[in-house]
């Protein structure tokens, strides 16, 4: 059942560097429009992403938003299904997980092209009710385990 439980994560993991390419695809020609030739090579020195909100078009910087977002809740996720795999996660701690990855990316896709956050919030919702059961999940296997249970 562990690697059943780690696949969600190793998915979200790889949708999270699908987010990067699609958003460094998008950011570096609306970034390259900029001025005289633009891009990189014109940036000021220490600019981050956030420098570019009302500089290039809000659609384009919808996928960097997308990507900030996967580098937060999903670092609970994470630990979440690591220590349900060690603890010998169950078959519905394995169908939460591939809800969450599931909702994570529709969020993803929605934020990133259509983005009304009425919608995208209820995406968000789900999805952390599935994260809030996984942690409630991991908490039990671990204050509650019994070692003289466990299998030698």
């Amino acid at each position: 059942m562990q690697a059943q439980m780690l696949a969600p994560a190793a998915v979200l993991v790889l949708w999270s560097i699908v987010m990067l390419f699609w958003m460094a695809f998008t950011r570096l020609p609306a970034m390259k429009k900029l001025g005289s030739g633009g891009g990189l090579r014109e940036a000021k020195p220490g600019g981050r992403g956030q420098d570019l909100e009302g500089v290039i078009d809000d659609r384009i910087n919808w996928k960097a938003h997308n990507y900030a977002h996967l580098m937060e809740q999903p670092t609970i996720f994470y630990p979440t299904v690591i220590i349900l795999a060690i603890m010998g996660a169950g078959s519905w701690d394995v169908l939460l997980a591939w809800i969450y990855v599931v909702l994570r990316i529709i969020h993803s896709v929605y934020q990133a092209t259509v983005n009304v956050v009425k919608v995208r919030f209820l995406f968000f919702a789900l999805s952390s009710l599935a994260l809030t059961i996984l942690a409630i999940r991991a908490v039990m296997a671990t204050l509650f385990f019994n070692p003289s249970l466990a299998p030698i």
